[in-house]
């Protein structure tokens, strides 16, 4: 697991601020939304996100590789990180880097099971859907689109870290273009 100490604010999320669109600096490579967990201001949150990617000339597949990821570990952690709790509040924050996007998503439900995001591996297919078992395809899915995943539970805050490169997974654009 790769711990990162980031001279970054870690005090309670709080209320729902979507920090981008006008009130974001133009011209500006950082994006952060927080917003409620549930799936309807997750939808508001990525188109949000999708936007500001767009602003970063992030073409179309690169777009949609990121909004799949950050999708998925979303509705993770309104399925699973506050399952059974009262709703809370969900905080992504997207920096571009050189030819890659640094990513954090940050939530204050249950902790990640063994302390660890799940490994993601390819999973059986003849069984019934309801025996799919958890971290299976998604968490494959995940692993194979990012590099440098890290998780680590900071106090009450679970903090998913993760870098992308809109080229795809691993590559860098061909030299001169």
């Amino acid at each position: 697991m790769i711990m990162h100490t980031l001279p970054e604010r870690l005090e309670p999320m709080g209320q729902a601020d979507h920090r981008s669109g006008a009130d974001r600096v133009p011209d500006s490579d950082r994006f952060e939304v927080v917003f409620p967990a549930d799936e309807l201001e997750l939808r508001q949150a990525l188109a949000k996100a999708m936007t500001f990617l767009d602003t970063l000339s992030v073409p179309p597949e690169g777009r949609g590789m990121v909004e799949v990821v950050l999708a998925e570990i979303a509705n993770n952690v309104i399925e699973h990180a506050y399952a059974g709790k009262a709703p809370g509040m969900i905080e992504i924050r997207i920096e571009r880097r050189a030819d890659t996007l640094r990513c954090v998503i940050l939530d204050e439900g249950r902790p990640m099971a063994g302390g660890t995001a799940p490994a993601g591996k390819m999973q059986a297919l003849d069984v019934r859907r309801a025996d799919l078992p958890e971290g299976g395809f998604g968490w494959l899915m995940i692993r194979e689109l990012t590099e440098n995943l890290s998780y680590v539970r900071i106090g009450n805050r679970n903090r998913l870290e993760f870098t992308m490169r809109p080229a795809g997974p691993g590559k860098n654009p061909p030299a001169g273009s």
